[in-house]
């Protein structure tokens, strides 16, 4: 797949180089934001990149108090919401993450990382959940907006 994505990059080296500054820019712009639509629906299938499920939740007790009873929540609802994945994008780069807070908590779960969940709390092993990544969908997405610019422009 790095191999697909690096020759996508040769390929619209060239194409990018004849268009003018502010068509690069509302390109970037137009990418980052169908880019950020994909993330964000795969994160809502909780899917990794390469289409395997995330791993799951460890088991809680969902009690909690006498006569309250907590709703299983998907993981992730919050992160996925354009208030904090956001999108930035020039002439010369597109970049789609998280911000703040939030991207550490994010950093945690893409890789695998060992974090405290709360203050005072011990040490947690999180599994792997990658919620970025490019699937082969992402790299004929960007293909195919780089040539309808492209044709729209001529």
């Amino acid at each position: 797949m790095t191999n697909r994505l690096e020759a996508l990059e040769d390929w619209a080296a060239g194409l990018l180089g004849q268009l003018e500054p502010a068509s690069r820019n509302r390109l970037a712009r137009s990418v980052g934001q169908a880019l950020r639509r994909s993330q964000q629906q795969r994160i809502i299938a909780q899917q990794n990149p390469d289409g395997s499920k995330y791993a799951p939740r460890k088991q809680r007790n969902l009690r909690g108090k006498q006569g309250r009873v907590k709703r299983k929540v998907k993981m992730f609802q919050k992160l996925r919401m354009v208030s904090f994945l956001k999108v930035q994008g020039d002439g010369n780069a597109i970049s789609v993450g998280f911000t703040g807070r939030i991207a550490r908590i994010a950093r945690v779960h893409q890789f695998g990382l060992k974090d405290r969940p709360a203050r005072g709390a011990p040490d947690v092993n999180y599994d792997r959940r990658e919620l970025l990544g490019f699937t082969e969908a992402d790299i004929d997405l960007i293909r195919d907006r780089l040539l309808l610019s492209i044709t729209s422009n001529l």
